[in-house]
């Protein structure tokens, strides 16, 4: 039994108690949110041995992926999609495993910089390979026509939700 079938059913009687209820739309927003809980999890799992855990984990690959390995705080938020309170705590748990340095920055004394320290790019350079064979997993046979499609999509959803 899919794990998204007890959903459907209950998306069903919804729609039977309140007729007017899109259940596409919802299909999709809770498809998305069952998507995401299993990526999450299963990134989890692959990670713990390296003593970080997701959330951690698209920080650093978001310094990774900036020139020079350098963000303010509100950059690293937006990047990562994480609230501002969050971001200080995960910051300071990466700071304290000495992954990231922070500094003043060069522009505005004011903001902090968020640096990728030599031990986190080793770490990220360590656990890539199992990062690549995750991801080739969990798309499992899609075939790279089928992602474009999806990619696309998303974005397109994406978009629509950032107009409201």
């Amino acid at each position: 039994m899919s794990s998204f079938l007890p959903t459907e059913q209950r998306l069903t009687i919804t729609r039977q108690r309140h007729p007017a209820f899109p259940r596409e739309p919802a299909v999709l927003v809770r498809l998305i949110k069952h998507i995401y809980k299993h990526v999450h999890d299963d990134a989890n799992a692959m990670l713990r041995p390296y003593g970080i855990n997701h959330p951690e984990y698209n920080l650093l690959m978001m310094l990774y992926g900036t020139e020079g390995y350098t963000l303010h705080a509100t950059e690293l938020a937006d990047a990562a999609g994480e609230k501002s309170a969050n971001i200080t705590r995960l910051t300071n748990e990466l700071c304290d495993k000495g992954l990231l340095a922070r500094s003043a920055s060069d522009e505005d004394r004011r903001k902090i910089a968020l640096t990728l320290t030599k031990e986190g790019t080793a770490l990220i350079e360590s656990f890539l390979p199992d990062v690549c064979a995750l991801l080739e997993r969990q798309v499992g046979d899609m075939q790279p026509r089928e992602m474009i499609q999806l990619e696309r999509l998303l974005k397109r959803f994406l978009t629509q939700l950032e107009r409201d």
